[in-house]
């Protein structure tokens, strides 16, 4: 398969695997033993490998909320637990979750083998990409089920932070891009509906070629896999994906 199908491939699916354990059941109730709700759990939890910083910080590496809102998460939950508590425990729950669905995918071992490639070399490349860094930096979980959803979830930070670098230097407003592609969601980030954006044919030009600046800033990273560690990545995200959906019917 050509590097640029694969990446096309590849790319959209670590994005959705990669927070599959968000707001599962599972990882509410580990929140709330920590006193904390669902969404307090989510922006202290993913924000807090950037360590105790001010909300500003945080709202500047998620990108796309409201930065009220990102502050409120930010000191409701830190006032807690402390930030990089948080983050671990928020891992843990992906963890948990990812042993409880993955169990018998068959082939994580070599998935984990090749998405280290992956990440390997981001880490060495990660200049611009703080939240992406943070995660990187955490240890990684030993066995394959949980090591496979730890990085999923690290290579999606990863494009993520490539995305956000791509659209500032685009000349697209987060907020635009985000309600160009996320209407459905625009309250759930705590934008109002009287601040909804106006989108030009400017604006969704320079989104596409924002979108194309993002595969140019990853696709070195991802060009480190053969042919087999390409193979590696699509049946794992297959394994992957189909556990979640058995577990979602049964």
């Amino acid at each position: 398969m050509p590097l640029t199908q694969f990446l096309e491939n590849a790319s959209s699916r670590i994005n959705d695997l990669g927070w599959a354990f968000y707001f599962v059941p599972e990882t509410t109730a580990r929140g709330e033993a920590l006193g904390l709700d669902t969404f307090t759990f989510y922006g202290v939890g993913r924000g807090g490998v950037l360590g105790d910083v001010e909300p500003a910080v945080v709202a500047a590496s998620f990108g796309y909320f409201k930065p009220s809102v990102v502050e409120f998460l930010w000191n409701e939950g830190r006032s807690k637990i402390s930030p990089r508590d948080a983050a671990r425990a928020h891992m843990e729950a992906a963890h948990v979750f990812a042993r409880e669905t993955f169990a018998n995918v068959p082939g994580l071992d070599a998935y984990c083998a090749a998405a280290e490639q992956i990440l390997d070399y981001a880490r060495e490349n990660a200049a611009g990409y703080p939240l992406f860094a943070g995660y990187a930096a955490e240890p990684l979980a030993e066995d394959f089920p949980a090591r496979a959803m730890q990085i999923t979830t690290i290579l999606r930070e990863y494009r993520g932070c490539a995305h956000l670098v791509a659209l500032v230097a685009s000349g697209v407003d987060p907020k635009v891009a985000h309600y160009s592609r996320r209407p459905e969601m625009w309250g759930m980030f705590g934008w109002a509906a009287d601040e909804v954006p106006t989108v030009t044919e400017h604006d969704i030009d320079a989104l596409a070629k924002a979108d194309e600046l993002t595969d140019l800033l990853v696709v070195p990273a991802y060009a480190v896999l053969d042919e087999a560690g390409r193979a590696a990545i699509l049946k794992g995200l297959d394994g992957m994906e189909q556990a979640i959906q058995a577990k979602a019917s049964a």
